[in-house]
């Protein structure tokens, strides 16, 4: 009985003031939407497997100089080492 008459004034409240009700409704939504996208991002990124046959031999290069301690490797520097240029 209590949550019925809750529910009933909240709804009668709701109804009086059409501009709080779009507000409310419009903020509820965004933020729906923004908590599934973070999941949506954070599942895809941490949480699914890498689409590689060995992810556990996956490694990251970088490189070092003393003018930029820590640079990105790209792929023709690691041609380079591999074929010991």
């Amino acid at each position: 009985m209590g949550l019925a008459a809750d529910l009933r004034f909240a709804l009668r409240g709701l109804r009086r003031r059409p501009g709080f009700t779009a507000v409310a409704v419009a903020t509820l939504a965004l933020g729906i939407g923004a908590n599934a996208a973070m999941f949506a991002l954070v599942d895809a990124i941490a949480f699914r497997p890498l689409p590689v046959r060995a992810p556990e031999q996956l490694v990251a290069l970088f490189a070092s100089r003393p003018d930029a301690p820590v640079m990105g490797f790209s792929f023709p520097d690691y041609r380079d080492l591999r074929d010991g240029i």
